[in-house]
């Protein structure tokens, strides 16, 4: 995920990569023995030199660096020199590198950036190189290849899937009454009175505290986690028309918008995810990204279990960070960004998935160092409930006018009907154009 709330604490971000089997035995990357490996080059054939370009900060970035410098010091062929964008210009670099076939031999997309691309033609179907190279996409999950593939080939090598989770503070629903002898959180009927019903109870018995911290500043993630469990959807089915104006949605924001009013979540919390770390907050909907952060404060006495069926199924929102190859890299740096890729799935991932995000690589899931790592196992369970975003060349611009248009029904006082027609006739008119 692009957007952090937080860095890790470098400390655990150590302590955890030297905990996967298979790292290198110089756990900073070894500088010094790539510098050997690019100096016992002179002389022979240099290393070819290929750049990545992504947009990963604060604990992301470090994860990649490890795994960049991991790979460098691992052969003497290819050397990957990284470029690290700012996440709120990326994808307008990326998107004019493309166009102008001056860029990066591999980049990070999330998965429901791919679709313009793909139409574009701006990036290569992957499915020759990988047999070359020895990759096989039967050893990537599912979900994910299907997610990256356009007209039966796949356009990408998926990292992982990322999605909410349901984090509780153990402390302040124990002082509810709501939190059993496993530690486990006492939820009361799967229903959105249900949930407004134990909110209430938290707000009763610990005041003082936001019984539900909701990620107002990102709204439209919160409101397509409990809209994808109403069995929403945001087009039709062949991609034709809006279906964002119905009973589901209104029911959605009508349930937040109590929320707000009872005071049961802080309309106004600009940090919504800071106000649960610091225990300011009993439940906050938080990605598997935030884990490390949020289990490695001492202070902070943490539960994670999967978002609760509130509004009657487990779907829920859901992306995939991605590599992909733009169409002007030459064939032998194609060849040499498949190498890093393949790398990057299959060694790679023991790392990433320290990060959080679930490996879309099957052999690095099930791997017993990947499900021993805490609640890991919930990770691999819930991920098959993750809703990817629809397979069209519009959703860039569809969800950025989602995004716009529900702030101003919960922030800017629109009213929820008039707000969701308005925003499916803009929805419309952007298929249309």
């Amino acid at each position: 995920m692009f957007r952090k709330y937080r860095a890790l604490p470098l400390s655990f971000i150590v302590m955890l990569a030297l905990t996967v089997s298979g790292c290198s035995t110089n756990p900073d990357g070894s500088a010094e023995q790539m510098a050997k490996n690019k100096a016992a080059s002179i002389g022979n054939e240099a290393p070819m030199e290929i750049s990545f370009w992504n947009p990963f900060g604060g604990g992301e970035g470090d994860f990649v660096e490890q795994i960049v410098k991991r790979f460098n010091v691992s052969q003497r062929e290819i050397f990957v020199k990284q470029l690290r964008l700012e996440s709120n210009e990326y994808y307008v670099k990326l998107s004019t590198a493309l166009s102008s076939g001056k860029g990066p031999d591999v980049a990070v997309a999330h998965v429901d950036r791919m679709s313009p691309f793909v139409k574009a033609k701006q990036i290569v179907p992957l499915d020759g190189l990988a047999g070359e190279n020895g990759f096989d996409f039967k050893e990537i999950e599912e979900s994910n290849l299907r997610s990256v593939s356009f007209n039966g080939k796949p356009y990408a090598v998926p990292l992982d899937t990322h999605f909410h989770m349901l984090y509780y503070n153990k402390a302040i629903l124990k002082k509810a009454g709501l939190l059993n002898e496993d530690d486990t959180p006492k939820l009361g009927e799967a229903s959105p009175e249900g949930f407004i019903r134990m909110l209430t109870q938290i707000q009763a018995k610990v005041p003082g505290v936001q019984p539900f911290a909701v990620n107002t500043p990102y709204f439209q993630e919160p409101f397509l986690n409990l809209y994808y469990e109403a069995g929403g959807e945001l087009l039709n089915s062949d991609m034709s028309k809006a279906a964002i104006h119905n009973e589901k949605a209104l029911s959605v924001l009508k349930f937040y918008q109590q929320l707000y009013a009872n005071h049961l979540s802080d309309l106004n919390d600009k940090t919504p995810w800071d106000s649960f770390h610091e225990g300011k907050a009993a439940l906050w909907f938080g990605g598997v990204w935030e884990a490390g952060h949020h289990l490695s404060e001492k202070s902070l006495p943490v539960g994670m279990m999967p978002l609760p069926p509130i509004f009657g199924s487990f779907s829920h929102w859901g992306s995939s960070h991605t590599l992909v190859v733009p169409a002007y890299v030459t064939k032998e740096k194609q060849r040499a960004a498949m190498v890093f890729m393949k790398y990057f799935s299959e060694v790679g991932s023991k790392t990433w998935g320290l990060a959080g995000h679930v490996p879309a690589n099957r052999a690095v899931l099930q791997s017993e160092e990947y499900q021993q790592l805490p609640y890991r196992k919930l990770f691999i369970e819930d991920q098959h409930h993750v809703k990817f975003a629809p397979q069209t060349d519009k959703y860039a611009t569809i969800f950025t006018t989602l995004s716009e248009d529900l702030q101003s029904i919960v922030l800017g006082g629109l009213d929820p009907e008039a707000g969701l027609a308005m925003l499916e006739k803009k929805i419309n008119d952007i298929i249309a154009n």
